[in-house]
């Protein structure tokens, strides 16, 4: 249900963007079956001007999710295979040597595939990271420099990460304090019984689906805006930093004393200040999203995990008795408001 607009934003407008993304989301199910959340999920971290980083198994449309918000949203659209021999200007592009017309050469830039409003970043752990570095700091900085020239890259810009859980032999794994730098994690799982069969159905015909685009590049930064003009009432506030803070074992003088057993005795590392921040904008995108113009808990603990899982380290203990970062994330909203 639409809530009335608060005065910084313009009720006409905010009606209209609601509209549009509820568009958004009638056409991408016609192409994705299924997968409402991972489709929800990577709508708000697009709204909140942040980055995801994905698992999941080959053939679960990963590709396909992204090539279809592209179209639909009318971005441009790159993807790019990571491989062991991938160079960081093979992503960012390069200075190449060219002759003029009157015979002279000069030097010009060729652009690489992050110059697209989506990129697609596939098996990012498959490259060496100088190559991963050079993706990262395009992601945190929305320019890439090449030589002494630095470019900036269109807006919006949003990138996709995928990992394959599987043949991690040869491969090279986000270090923590990159993984850090995507707003979600996004654990993508085999579709159920009915939406496998609607899947075989859908690709194993002649029919070829339409899509029609529903919003464009300034209609996404408009909204962008709009996310950040959503209201949040202080005690909403202070709850997400308390998730973020709860999943640490140093928490300063104030925390002193209070960690839970669980946090003792299962994390190596919990969440730093960041998690706080995109927990509020992730509120903020799934309240927009849904026509609130207030952030409500529900919507703190809607993005919690995909905001906290690859941001709480489990250690050796924990994974000996199966206890994954997702187990501590709900252990931790459980625990935040049995202490309110």
């Amino acid at each position: 249900m639409i809530t009335e607009a608060p005065p910084e934003l313009d009720q006409q407008q905010f009606d209209h963007l609601i509209g549009k993304l509820t568009g958004i989301r009638k056409e991408v199910g016609k192409v994705i079956v299924g997968q409402e959340e991972i489709v929800e999920q990577t709508l708000l971290c697009i709204l909140a001007g942040g980055h995801s980083l994905m698992m999941g198994v080959p053939g679960l449309a990963k590709t396909l999710l992204v090539s279809t918000l592209s179209k639909v949203l009318n971005l441009s659209f790159k993807r790019i295979q990571f491989t062991p021999d991938l160079m960081p200007s093979d992503i960012t592009g390069s200075d190449i040597l060219e002759e003029q017309a009157d015979g002279t050469r000069q030097f010009t830039f060729v652009k690489g595939p992050l110059f697209a409003n989506m990129v697609l970043a596939d098996e990012i752990n498959r490259t060496p990271p100088k190559t991963q570095a050079a993706l990262l700091e395009a992601m945190q900085e929305h320019r890439v420099t090449a030589g002494r020239t630095t470019y900036e890259l269109a807006e919006p810009f949003f990138v996709l990460a995928t990992q394959n859980p599987i043949e991690q032999e040869g491969t090279y794994p986000l270090p923590e304090a990159q993984q850090d730098r995507f707003m979600f994690f996004l654990n993508v799982k085999y579709p159920e019984l009915d939406e496998e069969i609607e899947i075989m159905n859908r690709t194993t015909a002649r029919s070829k689906v339409s899509l029609e685009t529903v919003m464009n590049g300034e209609e996404i930064i408009l909204a962008q805006q709009y996310v950040r003009d959503v209201l949040i009432a202080d005690h909403i506030t202070r709850y997400a930093v308390e998730l973020g803070r709860c999943s640490r074992t140093d928490r300063g003088k104030e925390g002193a004393g209070v960690i839970p057993e669980f946090v003792k005795n299962h994390v190596h590392w919990g969440s730093g200040p960041r998690a706080a921040q995109y927990l509020i904008l992730g509120a903020k995108a799934r309240a927009f999203l849904h026509g609130h113009t207030h952030v409500a808990i529900e919507d703190i603990d809607a993005v919690a995990h995909p905001v906290l899982r690859h941001r709480i380290i489990v250690n050796f203990a924990a994974e000996a008795e199966g206890i994954t970062s997702d187990d501590i994330v709900t252990r931790v909203i459980e625990h935040v408001k049995a202490s309110r």
